[in-house]
């Protein structure tokens, strides 16, 4: 039985690059490819898909983790396994809790992803060894660690958001805003908003700007 791929990225040099190295593998079949985390919500959706390897960004329009979010939430959903150049807290919880069942870096050895690929097809978590460290850690300091939602702030934070535009943006009152603002500065050790956003950046909770 071949394992059947949809490859999922905006590079056509990339989903290139993954055809080359996928295609070698006598036990897979590469069935589509999608340029759009909408054509990938819509291909997988079709059906004869076992493994998504999904790209998290994508430029205008769904971010690779509400694809997955989307794909998975069919049921008799393909596997999905995030293949990203990121490893930031921030998009790791995105994807897990999206529900993709493995967590991979563009620059992995052939052999690795090959692997990923056949434990993710098999119903198991895949997840790159640093990926697996960053998620232990947080298992380990759960107090420090930031959520979710606490994430969220932040991210909307370094992008120049006011407490009232968050408030509107991630439907909270102000005051809860600010509560998370609280929590994530105490976390951090820090007493701003500009120390709490380069902080985060330098811990790899937040994606450093490109």
């Amino acid at each position: 039985m071949s394992v059947r791929l949809l490859l999922a990225d905006d590079h056509p040099v990339v989903r290139a690059g993954l055809r080359a190295v996928l295609s070698a593998e006598p036990d897979f079949e590469i069935v589509a490819e999608a340029p759009t985390a909408e054509a990938a919500v819509e291909r997988a959706g079709a059906g004869g898909v076992d493994v998504v390897l999904m790209d998290l960004q994508f430029g205008p329009g769904l971010h690779g983790a509400e694809a997955t979010a989307a794909i998975t939430a069919r049921p008799g959903a393909p596997r999905v396994l995030v293949l990203t150049t990121y490893d930031t807290d921030a998009d790791i919880l995105a994807a897990v809790e999206a529900g993709a069942c493995g967590y991979l870096l563009k620059d992995a050895p052939p052999e690795e992803l090959s692997a990923a690929v056949r434990t993710a097809a098999s119903g198991h978590a895949a997840l790159a060894p640093t990926v697996a460290d960053r998620l232990m850690d947080r298992m380990r300091t759960p107090a420090a660690a930031l959520s979710r939602r606490e994430l969220e702030v932040l991210e909307l934070v370094k992008d120049g958001l006011s407490n009232q535009q968050i408030s509107k943006k991630l439907f909270l009152s102000q005051a809860t805003v600010k509560s998370h603002l609280v929590h994530i500065y105490a976390k951090l050790g820090v007493d701003s908003r500009t120390s709490a956003v380069a902080a985060a950046t330098e811990r790899g909770v937040l994606r450093r700007r490109s």
